[in-house]
């Protein structure tokens, strides 16, 4: 398995491949390829090609880590994954130095790739397209070659320490993750939940999308980024499956609401969710709106309240 994350570099890009080249975390430097130049002049190789870029771009090389789980690849072995990997993404058009540190517990890849092509000259472009591109590829190298492969939707882009500490449940977004799933059941809508978070000492913070920071946390944490049943919309949809289940009948067919001719409900101003908590609270207060095969049952199959044609039933 290999997590993969990548970011531009704008400046010291000597600084970089010397750093990712260091005899001492490549084993003598024996684990340390290029491709379109030599790794020792590799910045100076990088900037002719950016000369001769027919767009501007502010990036001079891109910086790509390839990390693997602890024992599950010996260091030669992941970097034939990184070369198979840094050449089918990069199709034979970018200068890239590649290397394998072995100093830490787990074996991982560096690949400096330069931000123009030499080939036609243009930029590469990094988006969530180019980036899955290279997990899809990477993914399939490492199935190719026998090693297990990260659950789609899961660990996007994580560094190995983040997905270590999200395999030992000691992250942020982890401990988030599971205050969320803790607080949810209890919670009749997504302001509550949040307002839950709160009083646990989350900071909550609103724009395009719902972040969340616990004490001591640096960054916030978007709870999209926390997988597919965390976004505000998913959420939103689970209240509602929870909030209908909770009427059934005894033998489990689907409960028919209706509304009573002789209940007079409140005025009701219909504006959006505001709407739907308010009616889904006079539903959960006024049993007597809900009716199956003529009798008025309560929640969990329980013994009826009434018959609202010979009043109470028999107990």
């Amino acid at each position: 398995m290999a997590v993969t994350k990548t970011h531009p570099i704008k400046s010291t890009l000597k600084a970089a491949i010397d750093y990712i080249c260091n005899p001492e975390k490549t084993d003598g430097k024996l684990l340390v390829s290029s491709y379109g130049c030599a790794a020792e002049t590799a910045d100076i190789e990088f900037s002719w090609t950016r000369r001769h870029a027919i767009d501007k771009g502010t990036n001079l090389g891109r910086h790509l880590i390839q990390a693997f789980q602890p024992g599950e690849v010996t260091p030669e072995q992941a970097h034939e994954i990184g070369m198979e990997l840094a050449k089918e993404i990069l199709g034979g058009k970018y200068e890239f130095v590649l290397t394998t540190h072995i100093d830490k517990d787990h074996v991982h890849n560096h690949l400096i790739f330069n931000a123009v092509s030499f080939a036609n000259h243009k930029h590469y472009h990094s988006n969530k397209r180019s980036y899955h591109y290279i997990r899809r590829t990477s993914d399939r190298l490492c199935k190719e070659h026998g090693l297990s492969v990260i659950i789609p939707g899961q660990d996007k882009g994580k560094s190995y320490i983040e997905h270590q500490a999200m395999q030992n449940g000691t992250s942020y977004k982890a401990k988030l993750k599971a205050a969320i799933d803790r607080l949810l059941p209890a919670c009749s809508d997504l302001e509550e939940l949040l307002r839950r978070l709160q009083r646990e000492g989350y900071e909550i913070k609103r724009g395009k999308y719902i972040s969340a920071r616990a004490p001591n946390q640096e960054r916030f944490t978007r709870l999209k980024t926390l997988g597919v049943d965390y976004t505000e919309e998913a959420l939103c949809c689970l209240q509602k499956q929870r909030f209908f289940s909770m009427f059934h009948t005894s033998d489990n067919t689907p409960l028919h609401l209706v509304f009573r001719a002789d209940v007079r409900l409140p005025h009701i101003p219909v504006e959006g969710a505001g709407f739907q908590q308010l009616l889904m609270r006079t539903l959960c207060v006024d049993g007597s709106i809900l009716h199956h095969n003529d009798v008025i049952c309560a929640n969990n199959g329980r013994q009826p309240v009434c018959d609202h044609n010979q009043g109470l039933a028999d107990s």
